[in-house]
Order: C-alpha cells, then structure tokens, then sequence
C-alpha cells in the first residue's frame, strides 16, 4: 500500500467526540498556525531585572516627543513607568505628614529589627507604602536606615510597624527628630476577586457573638486604565480617581490627581474607566456626575454608573484633559446611556468609542455640534466577561462574553467557534473580572488569558486567527499583554516582570539566568481505516519538519545544537480505551509510557510497530533553542484485518 499524507484540518476542535473530529486537531500547547501548518510558537525574554511590586492589571505602550518609547504598568500596589530596562516608581502620594504629628514618632525595641511608628489618622492599611525623610537616628538605628521607603504592617487607626535593616540596640518609647516627613502612597488593592468574612458581612445578629459571618463579602480586583495626553500619562484606578503623570526625560515625577493640576475643575471622581475619543476628550465612563451647586471647583455630584463625562476641547489651545465643567462656550458636557445597568468597559476605536454595559453595547459618536456626542444602541442583548475582555483590530472589535465570543464591525457577530465548550465550561467564573484580551498582529491573532476553573491567577489562553478563522489554545501565565507597534515585541507581564514575546526560542528568566525550554506539542484527533472497519498496522513514518530558524548553538554555553523534536504514533481499538503504541520489540504499550522517536535535521523515517483501529499523532518539542513546523508527514500503513 503506498505512503499517505498525514492531513490534518487548521485549528483544534474540542467542541465534539474523538471520533467525530477525525481530521482534527485535538489537544496542543505552545503551538499556533501559520498558513495552515502548525509551528511551536516564538520564546521571550526578560526586560527589566528589578522587579515590579504586586500584580499586574495593565500595561499601555507611548511614544515622547523626544522619542522615548515608554510603557506604564500598574499593579494592585504601585503604578511604574518602564524605559529600555529601566523601572521607575510613579505611585502617587496619597497624604504627607509632617510635624508635629511626625515629631518623634519612631520607637524601638533592643535586638529587633521591628520599629514602631505613631502618626494619629495615618489612614494606610496593610501593605502600603511610606517614605520617610529628615530622621534622625534613634535606638542605634541609623538615619540611613529610617530615611527610605517602607512596608507598612498595620496595627491600628494611629500606628503602625516597619521594618529596617539592621536591629536596634537600645529600646526608645519615642524618637527620631522633629523634622519628619512621612509621604504615603496611596493604600493598595486586591490582586483578584477575594471572598472576605468578617464583622458586619451578613445580617445583624445572623450570628453568636464573638463570630464572624458566614456570608462572604466579595472585594474586587484593582483594575486600572491609561491613556496618553501629548508626552503625559493619565490613568485612573476602577471606581476610584484620575491621576495625572508629567513626563520628564530624568523619570523624577510622581503622579498626582488629575484634580490637583493648575485649572482643574469639575473633575469626576469614582471613575469606572477613562480613554481618549479620536477627537481629544478625557472620557469618563461611569462616575459622579456634574453638580453646578457643589463646591467649586469639585462641583461633585451623586455616582452614575451609566453616565458618560467628557472634558473639554478648546478650538484654540486644544484638548484641556482637566477642564470638566460644561459651559455655554466650551465642549465639555455629559449623556447618560439608555440600556443595561452599569458600564463595564469601553475602547477607542478610528470612527467612534464603544461603551459596553452589563448587557447592552452603545456606539458613542462624535457629531461635531453644540451636542458634541450622540449615543446609538447597538445591542441589548450581549455579554462581556470583563474589563479588559475587548480588542480592536483592524477596525474590528472582539470580546469575550459571559459564554461566547463577540464581534463588531458595524453590527454585533456571534463568533463560531470549535472551543467554546471546552473554554466556557472550564474557567473560572468568580475572576472574570481579571480576564484579559490582546492581539498579535505578525500572526494575525486574537488572544484571551483567563483562569482555569480552580485557579485564581491568569494560567490559560485562547486564540482566534481571524485571517484563517480557526482557533487554538494552550496553558501560560500572564496577567497583561500588549502587541508590537510602538516596541518591537509584544510585551506581557507575569510575577514581577516585563517580557518580550516572539523573541527567541526560549522562556527567557530573570536576574539573566539561563533560559529554558518552552515545551510545546500538539496532537491529532484519531483517524482510521475504512471507519474503522479494519484494524491498520504502522510500519514507518516518513516527517516532515522544517527547523530551519532553530538556535544552532547554545546561548549560554556556546555548545552546538542539535533541534529536534518527538514523535508519537498511538492508536486504540476504541474511543473510549487508552491510547497506546507497541515498540520495536512487538510490545504493547500504553502512550502516557511509549518509547518516542526524536526526529532532527538529518533524519529520513522513523520505524514504529503500532496495530490498531485508530491512530494519533503528536509532535512535541522539550529542547532549547528549538523551533519547528510541521508540514505533511507520510505514514506506511496498511489494513492488517477486520474489525472484529
């Protein structure tokens, strides 16, 4: 019987039974398609080697007019601004304290490194961040080491402890000079969708005394949104205020509230989301509204969660991001959107900004009149998984539904796709919330990380590849992602830093550790006989795969490479059975413990003794500096008797 080609449909399909998706893809990592063929997908590395503190929520790339290329990533703790490799803390200060609540506000204790700090109504919680400056030493600690930043632990509404460096050697009830000043950070937020159970969670009385409630209280993730004004930055934290951050080239700023800045006015606060429109205006997406008979120059209302606020675009001098209070001869002006309950998320797009609520999408555009913006109700009847589940693309927009995948392009699109069941039934509905979408355009992918069903942090990913229109998946874990464009690579986030995607083979690591291998692999769906008719025996493969852009040395060691990758022939008698292969010697064995044949550049066929009805294949690769793809390999097979 002559070789067959090995074919395989693009894409994976989990959406139906083994046997129903012969010709199939069925199980991958690490894998995407290029021009219908399968090939591991590109390495990365490690940016910046002083890591970020918290978790990461967002990430947003800007070019300067001095051509700086910045990117602004803020975490549950702190708000940084990255350039080349270098990391600066921009977290805006949330109070300062100086005497006389600082005079002698340090105490220590003889041998512990534990100090003391009284500041009545300091207001920071657990895990904030101070700065002190202008101590004086005290119990043998230095002013060296009293001077810097510190953790808070929290211990109650007029102390607090933290922890220096070295111990004291002499216990002081009160110290460190009268020229303190204590700078606090704003007080940080949860890194996911946390269950609390405490006092006052639940109904009056539902439980004995001394017990906290059995009902949990749910604190969200802190979520944050930036944007780029000229060569500045502003951002605002979800259900909280705008900030504001004024580039300069020696990175020496912090940011402020936006309502601080010289001409502010009216600026809203409990802010679900800010952006830009193409037009200029600061828009504010669920927030207080305006309130003319309110103090200035807050003039602060009640919270609207459908309200949509925008600053004011002066015809002269241009956007004015502070400027909020409507006036019979300025832009500035708000509307209230007609369906769903709260605003969830909203993007820029070229022609028009779309608002997403609980239930609706609404298409915001610019009319270019006294109205400024007019509001057009798309869709009443879609879902969105989260905040940061919608991209833009080439004038599409896709999302990620409570159950399904969306797409607008003038009119709302239910995406088909061959995942749905396996995505939708094993994740992890409590975190939506900290889903995330992104694109890659070299490869022309849509990508959504989400938590798998017991995970709490981002650990899976899902792709659409709207030029093919298939779909694939894999495991990884990243709690930001951002495509190429202003940078040369993708950049995404994960434990304390940035990476470079489609850079290298490899998982590059931090503090310049050698990198390691990206396993990657992909196998087939089971295919047979004559619909499995008659049982078919595998003699030999002839592979097909193509190494040509693999590392031919090591980076580290300076050792040649070899790439290569395993392959796996299985078959089973019946969908339900184990998948096994049987070796050269005749033997029967089950796949999770089959002998593999490496396949690499100089190798012709590959001799595998395998009997079966149905037979999978699988390709995977566990080297460094390997990269692969593979094209149509040819078995030898052969019908070896009926079905009995």
């Amino acid at each position: 019987m002559p070789l067959s080609k090995l074919v395989f449909k693009p894409g994976v399909n989990r959406d139906q039974t083994n046997y129903a998706s012969e010709g199939s893809w069925y199980d991958m990592n690490k894998v995407r398609f290029r021009s219908g063929f399968p090939e591991k997908i590109g390495g990365w590395i490690v940016q910046n080697q002083t890591a970020y503190v918290g978790v990461a929520r967002s990430i947003f790339n800007w070019s300067t007019t001095d051509t700086s290329d910045l990117t602004g990533i803020g975490t549950n703790v702190k708000m940084y601004v990255v350039a080349g490799t270098q990391i600066t803390d921009i977290t805006p200060i949330r109070q300062t304290f100086t005497t006389p609540a600082t005079d002698n506000c340090f105490g220590t204790t003889i041998n512990s490194t534990t100090v003391l700090v009284t500041i009545a109504s300091h207001g920071a919680i657990d895990g904030a961040y101070v700065t002190f400056s202008g101590a004086v030493a005290v119990g043998g600690v230095t002013a060296a080491n009293l001077n810097k930043e510190f953790v808070i632990t929290y211990v109650s509404t007029s102390t607090f402890t933290i922890t220096v460096a070295s111990a004291a050697t002499s216990t002081v009830a009160s110290g460190g000079g009268t020229g303190i000043t204590a700078a606090f950070q704003i007080n940080p937020g949860y890194a996911y969708n946390t269950a609390g159970y405490g006092w006052g969670a639940g109904a009056w009385g539902r439980n004995a005394w001394n017990q906290s409630s059995t009902i949990p209280v749910y604190y969200p993730p802190r979520l944050i949104f930036q944007d780029k004004f000229n060569n500045d930055l502003v951002f605002n934290i979800q259900a909280a205020d705008i900030y504001y951050w004024v580039y300069t080239s020696s990175f020496n700023t912090r940011a402020v509230l936006l309502s601080s800045i010289t001409g502010a006015v009216a600026v809203p606060q409990q802010v679900t989301k800010i952006l830009f429109s193409p037009q200029g205006f600061l828009l504010a997406l669920g927030c207080t509204n305006y309130d003319a008979s309110a103090l200035a120059p807050n003039y602060l209302g009640t919270f609207d969660p459908l309200l949509v606020r925008w600053s004011n675009v002066d015809a002269d001098i241009g956007p004015e991001p502070e400027n909020w209070q409507p006036t019979l001869t300025n832009t500035a002006g708000f509307l209230r959107l007609q369906a769903g309950s709260h605003i969830v998320a909203g993007i820029s797009t070229k022609q028009e900004v779309l608002i997403f609520t609980d239930t609706s999408l609404t298409s915001l555009q610019y009319l270019g009149t006294s109205e400024v913006f007019s509001q057009q109700l798309v869709s009443q009847s879609i879902s969105i998984a989260g905040s940061n589940t919608v991209v833009a693309v080439n004038n599409i927009v896709y999302w990620m539904g409570y159950d399904k995948f969306y797409a607008y392009s003038g009119r709302v699109d239910t995406l088909p796709c061959t995942l749905r069941q396996y995505v939708f039934n094993n994740y992890n509905k409590a975190q939506r919330e900290i889903f995330f979408a992104g694109s890659n355009a070299q490869f022309n992918e849509v990508i959504w990380f989400y938590c798998s069903t017991t995970s709490t942090e981002i650990d899976r990913y899902v792709i659409y590849n709207y030029i093919e229109n298939i779909w694939y998946f894999g495991a990884i874990e990243r709690t930001t992602w951002i495509d190429a464009g202003i940078v040369s690579y993708p950049l995404a986030t994960d434990n304390g830093y940035l990476y470079q995607h489609e850079n290298g083979h490899d998982n590059g690591q931090p503090l310049n550790a050698a990198p390691v291998a990206i396993d990657a692999y992909i196998q087939s769906a089971d295919v047979d006989i004559e619909d499995g008719e008659k049982y078919m025996l595998i003699r030999r493969v002839i592979p097909d795969v193509n190494f040509n852009s693999s590392d031919t040395v090591n980076s580290v060691t300076g050792a040649p490479l070899v790439p290569a990758v395993t392959m796996t022939v299985g078959v089973r008698n019946f969908p339900g059975a184990a998948s096994s292969t049987t070796n050269a010697e005749g033997e029967t064995t089950t796949q999770s413990v089959t002998t593999e044949a490496t396949v690499d550049l100089y190798t012709n066929q590959v001799f595998i003794r395998a009997r079966g009805r149905q037979m999978n294949f699988k390709i995977a690769s566990t080297g460094v500096g390997v990269q692969w793809q593979l094209g149509l390999p040819r078995v030898d097979a052969r019908p070896d008797g009926l079905r009995s």
